[in-house]
C-alpha cells in the first residue's frame, strides 16, 4: 500500500496511481486527525471521497505516530496524553477514541490502538507493552461499531519470541478479521526481523490479511512474503522517487550522479511506467539537478509501479510453484548474494 499520510501519496493523482495499479492506500490517523480533524474529512464525506480514491484505504490507529513522533506524558491502562508535534497542545488518545477517529474518517480497515516499544526496550518494558496492547485491542473490539470496517488486531512483542508468541495466543481469541504485525523495522536488523516473522505468521491465521507495518525495501517483501505476509506498507517508494533514487529491475539507480548525465536509456526497460516509457536517464537527471518538481513526481510514480510490478510477479511465482526460485533470480539481479 502506497502510504499517504494526509490524505495524499505526495506529488501523485489517484489516477495516476490506479494506472499503475495500486489497489489500496495508506492514511495516518494521528495526522489526520491533528489537521484538518477527523470531524472535517467526516463532513467533507469520508477518507475515499476528501482524496477522490474509490479503492480501499486502511488507517492505523496513531499509536506508533504517538509514541515516536509526540512528547509523551503519561500512558496508563485507559488512554496515552502525549504533546502535539504540531502546536504543542496536550492531548489524549484512548482505545475508544482511536475506533471513533477511524469510524469518522471511514476507511475500509482500521487498526486497534498498540503500544509498540522502542527496539531496544527491555524485555520487561516490552512484556508491558504486550500485555497493555491486549487490553486495548479488547477495549477497541467493544468500541467498534461500523459493520463495514474490518478492524485488526495488532502482534507487538519486539524482537522476543516468547513476547511475539504470548501476544499473538493473547489476540486470536478476538477473532479480527485480519492481523497486524507491529514494532518491526525499527532499527532492528532484517535478520532479527525475519526471525520475529518466522515466529510470528506461522501462528496467525491463513484465512485472514497478515499485515506486516511498515516495510520495506524490496528485499524485505520478498522475505515476508515468502514467510507469509500478505500486506504492506511503506513511505520507502515515494520518500526515495523524491530524493532521486530508484528502485529497478537491475538495482538500485541514484538518479543525480554524473554517469547518467547523457544517458539516453530508459530508467527501467523492465517498467512501462511514463518515466521509463517516455523519458531518458538523462533527462530524469536534469530535473532533479536543476529542482524541477516533475523529477520527485516521476520517480515516486516509477517507485510505486516498480513495487507493484514487483509484488504481481511474486504472486504469479506462487502460483507457478516457483517462488524460491524468483527470489534468487531477483536477488541475483540486485546483487545480492545471500
Amino acid at each position: 500500500m502506497p502510504v499517504g499520510t494526509l490524505g495524499t501519496v505526495k506529488g501523485l493523482f489517484p489516477a495516476q496511481l490506479r494506472e499503475v495499479g495500486v489497489q489500496k492506500l495508506l492514511a495516518n490517523t494521528y495526522h489526520l486527525a491533528l489537521r484538518p480533524g477527523a470531524n472535517v474529512v467526516e463532513e467533507l464525506g469520508g477518507l475515499h471521497r476528501f482524496m477522490d480514491w474509490d479503492g480501499p484505504i486502511l488507517t492505523d490507529s496513531g499509536g506508533f505516530q504517538v509514541f515516536s513522533l509526540a512528547e509523551l506524558r503519561d500512558i496508563n491502562d485507559e488512554r496515552v496524553v502525549f504533546k502535539s508535534h504540531i502546536d504543542g497542545s496536550m492531548l489524549e488518545l484512548s482505545p475508544a477514541g482511536a475506533i471513533r477517529i477511524q469510524e469518522q474518517l471511514g476507511a475500509d480497515c482500521i487498526m486497534v490502538l498498540d503500544e509498540c516499544p522502542p527496539a531496544n526496550a527491555p524485555d520487561e518494558v516490552i512484556r508491558k507493552a504486550v500485555e497493555r496492547t491486549t487490553l486495548w485491542a479488547k477495549l477497541c473490539r467493544d468500541a467498534h461499531q461500523r459493520d463495514d470496517q474490518a478492524l485488526f488486531g495488532i502482534v507487538q512483542g519486539g524482537v522476543v519470541p516468547k513476547l511475539r508468541e504470548l501476544s499473538a495466543s493473547q489476540l486470536l481469541p478476538l477473532d479480527f478479521p485480519g492481523y497486524a504485525i507491529g514494532g518491526l523495522s525499527v532499527g532492528e536488523p532484517p535478520p532479527e526481523m525475519y526471525a520475529m516473522l518466522d515466529v510470528t505468521t506461522p501462528m496467525l491465521p491463513e484465512d485472514r490479511p497478515r499485515y506486516l507495518m511498515g516495510v520495506g525495501t524490496p528485499v524485505d517483501l520478498i522475505e515476508a512474503v515468502l514467510r507469509g505476509i500478505d500486506l504492506f506498507d511503506c513511505v520507502m517508494p515515494t520518500r526515495n522517487g523524491r530524493n532521486a533514487m530508484a528502485f529497478t529491475s537491475q538495482g538500485k539507480v541514484k538518479m543525480r550522479n554524473l554517469k547518467h548525465m547523457t544517458d539516453t536509456a530508459p530508467l527501467d526497460p523492465d517498467c512501462s511506467c511514463p518515466a521509463c516509457t517516455r523519458y531518458s536517464r538523462g533527462y530524469l537527471r536534469h530535473l532533479f539537478i536543476s529542482g524541477e518538481m516533475l523529477g520527485p513526481i516521476l520517480l515516486s510514480l516509477h517507485n510505486v509501479a516498480f513495487y507493484q510490478k514487483l509484488m504481481r510477479d511474486l504472486r504469479t511465482a506462487i502460483q507457478e510453484n516457483r517462488a524460491t526460485e524468483f527470489r534468487v533470480e531477483r536477488f541475483a539481479a540486485w546483487g545480492i548474494t545471500n
